[in-house]
């Protein structure tokens, strides 16, 4: 016997705040589940008024207008004969929750509050919302008057409870309650609900991809039934990039998942199943089946309502997608892959990140100083990616799209063919050289651009530069000197501040101005070139190019955007960036000696970008301080004396302190990595710290001579050291040894 149900879940690039087209984007989802044969339809977390609203939760007229676009739903045809569920924040006794809202045939069912508030990372919910902890508890909740006209109910289900339908039972989990240790899939399932339904705001994050598809498989493997997870998709009006990834999940198998990363705005995701599957597969389970006998049963909501086909002989369920694989560089990066490697990631994601901040904006397109180093060529081969996706969209038909590059060209009968040309219209890139600058970056931005297609110059601004420190000459009658030439550090790290601050002044005034030399209207944006190893070291001019409107790498490392340019280099045939690649990296703020480079930026930083990586995610994802980091180090760099490894912890921390105040205007970056320094949402540490660490750094050196006295004993006494080897090759999480906690002071 069968029982096949059709269900649907829903990846919107939904807008903060923007109601009118939230609700568009909600509808076009509910018709087009509808029209693939659906009978139920769920979406993302807080899909009405977009997830990043943020303070805007505190105002009545956020709650009035979530309401009002509710409203519209129930009464809009499309909505009938299909169960619904939908994300928007509700107050119950003056108190706001994050919920699920589910209605049917206009008449609302339950209103699901979130269980377990997500903190982590980017998330601050509980500084808007409040957890519901009444578990398998209801109260009535008071319907406004502007929902009773519609349905005729004056109260609805608020809580903790599930939908029974005629055939089957539907219970909810929203976003961290998948993630959390006590999730609530498992009690519902051992009291029988079938469907488990998750509307989600998870983030993308280099490498994340598989944590959700593990979840959700593992949400139903030990116990079965099918999991519904409904995701965001795009920028809707912060750092973070929502990365879709919707899927329909059966007994631990996925059958369908959406894409990761794409520009249209609404993806449904269908899947046909069948309950009996559910039923044969916990039945076969003894040990869940006698936990299940004797489970605490949670309030069901009942409806007159059928998931399956009044036949046993339906549609045929759909098969589970095979084991996945990671996609190759040869596979078009739109193709619908589980996983993504990193390189490909950052190709596609920051770029439709670009896409949503452009379009949205209402400019013209972008512009980037191309110093032909490898932050800012990242950079521009990130939109040189973004025009491959939308000339991919369009070719696709997606008229919504092509709407909008339409809109920012202000050409309504443009029509994009060739990334390379378009490009060319969206991207104006611009070196900036003065008499520190060498051929061959001149030389390698020039030919990257050549090959991507932007619309390129390259300028001297020597005369701007001359200008302003004869301002201080006359004012002072003192010439500062580069070290170089004699000069004292104040004088030499003066003079490439005051190169690198009137770049970014130019970049905006050309940013402003080149579409009026072009001939058509609005300004650009200016892109920022600034990576996050360089913010966390602190190793960029505060207001020079790292000040932008945003900044696509701004989460990644620079190991990270090296093998990016290697991917893209043979994907798109750039040779430019082989060279680019070649180079050291460098500033360019110095004079040369003799023609050549006199300053590189790992000597100018006094570590590698390696190390910079490695101390960056000890500080945050390890939460490490200065002795914990030389702990950590001590062992694993052990190539190095445990006093050199002091030295550079020390050198590190210093540094971070000296410049953590730069983070406070850092340019809004997209999220990637999790040992990003981003101070205005993502790490919630001081800006002013004592740069000399007294006390921590005396507990380091303490340590280094207790490592040297132990060395010198054994020599002596000749004992092995008290640390094995293999402890100096183990996980950061398995290093520190009885010999590290030896002698610490409490």
């Amino acid at each position: 016997m069968g029982r096949t149900v059709t269900v649907a879940v829903c990846t919107l690039n939904q807008w903060a705040m923007d109601f009118s087209g939230n609700y568009s984007r909600i509808i076009q989802s509910i018709q087009e589940a509808k029209d693939a044969g659906a009978t139920y339809r769920s979406g993302p977390e807080l899909e009405i008024t977009g997830y990043s609203c943020e303070d805007h939760f505190y105002e009545s007229d956020t709650l009035l207008h979530s309401w009002e676009v509710l409203a519209q739903l129930l009464k809009n045809p499309a909505c009938e004969e299909i169960l619904i569920d939908v994300g928007m924040p509700v107050m119950h006794k003056n108190v706001t929750y994050n919920c699920r809202v589910a209605f049917l045939n206009h008449r609302l069912l339950l209103i699901r509050p979130k269980m377990q508030l997500c903190e982590d990372g980017n998330y601050r919910e509980s500084r808007w919302f409040s957890p519901w902890t009444k578990e398998r508890t209801v109260e009535d909740y008071f319907l406004p008057r502007m929902i009773s006209e519609i349905t005729g109910q004056s109260v609805v289900p608020f809580g903790d409870a599930v939908i029974s339908t005629r055939d089957t039972c539907i219970g909810f989990e929203i976003c961290e309650e998948l993630w959390n240790p006590q999730s609530n899939h498992i009690p519902m399932a051992l009291d029988g609900v079938e469907i488990i339904v998750n509307g989600s705001g998870s983030y993308f994050e280099l490498g994340k991809a598989y944590v959700t598809v593990d979840l959700v498989k593992s949400a139903t493997f030990k116990s079965g039934g099918c999991y519904l997870f409904s995701n965001l998709r795009g920028c809707d009006g912060a750092r973070v990039y929502f990365n879709g990834g919707s899927s329909i999940t059966l007994n631990g198998r996925i059958l369908k998942r959406s894409k990761q990363f794409a520009l249209e705005e609404v993806e449904v995701t269908v899947a046909t199943f069948d309950l009996e599957d559910i039923r044969s597969y916990r039945n076969n389970i003894r040990s869940r089946s006698h936990l299940a006998a004797k489970t605490q049963p949670y309030p069901r909501v009942k409806v007159q309502f059928d998931l399956t086909p009044s036949n046993l002989i339906s549609d045929v369920p759909d098969i589970p997608i095979e084991p996945e694989q990671i996609s190759t560089e040869d596979e078009k990066p739109f193709t619908n892959s589980l996983y993504f490697s990193r390189e490909e990631e950052i190709s596609l994601a920051p770029a439709c990140w670009l896409w949503d901040y452009l379009r949205r904006s209402c400019q013209g397109g972008f512009f980037l100083p191309l110093s032909g180093g490898v932050d800012s060529a990242a950079t521009a081969c990130i939109v040189y990616s973004m025009c491959e996706m939308i000339v991919e969209a369009v070719n696709k038909g997606d008229t919504e799209v092509l709407k909008e590059v339409r809109k920012i060209v202000g050409d309504y009968e443009y029509y994009p063919t060739d990334p390379k040309k378009l490009c060319n219209t969206l991207l104006v890139t611009c070196y900036m050289g003065t008499e520190n600058s060498s051929a061959a970056t001149k030389t390698r931005a020039a030919e990257l651009a050549s090959q991507i297609g932007s619309y390129h110059h390259s300028i001297v601004v020597d005369a701007a530069i001359s200008a302003v420190l004869a301002i201080f000459q006359q004012v002072t009658k003192l010439t500062p000197r580069f070290k170089s030439q004699g000069g004292s550090p104040r004088e030499n790290l003066a003079l490439q501040n005051i190169q690198a601050r009137l770049r970014m002044v130019i970049a905006y005034l050309f940013a402003q101005l080149m579409l009026w030399v072009r001939g058509r209207p609005g300004g650009l944006l200016v892109l920022g070139t600034g990576n996050v190893d360089e913010a966390l070291r602190g190793y960029l001019t505060k207001y020079d190019c790292s000040s932008a409107d945003i900044n696509p790498i701004g989460g990644i490392a620079k190991n990270d955007l090296k093998k990016f340019l290697s991917y893209f280099t043979r994907k798109y045939k750039i040779s430019a960036l082989r060279e680019i690649l070649g180079a050291p990296p460098t500033a360019e703020l110095e004079p040369l000696q003799f023609g050549q480079l006199a300053q590189l930026d790992e000597v100018d930083m006094g570590m590698t970008y390696t190390e910079l990586g490695v101390f960056g995610r000890l500080r945050k994802q390890n939460c490490a301080g200065p002795f914990t980091t030389f702990c950590r180090l001590v062992h694993l760099w052990d190539d190095a004396t445990p006093s050199e490894v002091a030295e550079k912890v020390k050198h590190f921390y210093r540094c971070y302190a000296i410049n953590r105040h730069k983070m406070t205007v850092l340019t809004p970056s997209c999220h990637a990595d999790t040992y990003s320094p981003d101070d205005n949402r993502f790490d919630h540490r001081q800006f002013l710290y004592n740069h000399k660490w007294t006390w921590q750094f005396a507990a380091m050196d303490n340590q280094v001579r207790r490592i040297d006295e132990e060395k010198s004993t054994s020599k002596k006494e000749k004992i092995p050291p008290k640390v094995p080897a293999k402890a100096r090759h183990m996980p950061f999480s398995s290093v520190i040894s009885n010999k590290t906690h030896h002698g610490v002071v409490v």
